[in-house]
């Protein structure tokens, strides 16, 4: 059981930076966070539920469903940052909640069909904590003096690889590497 509690840990990292990135953005309101936190439990129970569903009826590896989804998230969390500059910021703020939900979401199932049938209610309780605390210690560490010089693109960035490594890390377990 210790080992899916240190995957949704672990896996949860990339909110750091989401939170880091919401932070430096003055119009975003530690509020947003919260919202955006309590969307984001909701959505890690359902996923748990819906992988606990669909795990007997996958009838191949789940770690290539999980590795090809977090690469594709990570990818899309890096293309966004260069394509959020057109869009007005409050919207953007909104995607990233979003965006940030929904890979908590796989995060959950993800680990969820990894380790069934040891799957507990604990998995989507341990991934949707682990976002709430490292992106509120990152929204305001970026509201210090120190932070605020980090550009953006470095936080959607690195955030994005996060996802795309634990992916590969996905897909290298599924190939035996």
């Amino acid at each position: 059981m210790l080992m899916p509690l240190l995957s949704g840990l672990i896996v949860s990292v990339d909110a750091f930076f989401i939170g880091l990135s919401l932070g430096l953005q003055k119009k975003c309101k530690f509020l947003y966070l919260v919202f955006i936190n309590t969307f984001l439990l909701g959505l890690c129970m359902l996923g748990f539920l819906l992988a606990d569903r669909m795990y007997e009826s996958i009838e191949f590896d789940t770690d290539l469903i999980v590795g090809f989804a977090f690469i594709a998230l990570g990818l899309w969390t890096i293309l966004h940052y260069f394509v959020s500059k057109q869009i007005e910021r409050r919207k953007t703020i909104i995607l990233v909640g979003l965006v940030m939900s929904g890979e908590a979401m796989l995060i959950t199932m993800g680990i969820t069909l990894i380790f069934q049938p040891a799957s507990t209610f604990l998995i989507p309780l341990t991934v949707a904590l682990a976002h709430f605390g490292y992106s509120v210690l990152s929204f305001y560490l970026a509201r210090t003096k120190y932070v605020k010089r980090i550009p953006p693109m470095i936080s959607h960035t690195t955030s994005g690889l996060a996802l795309i490594l634990y992916g590969l890390m996905a897909l290298f377990v599924e190939l035996g590497i």
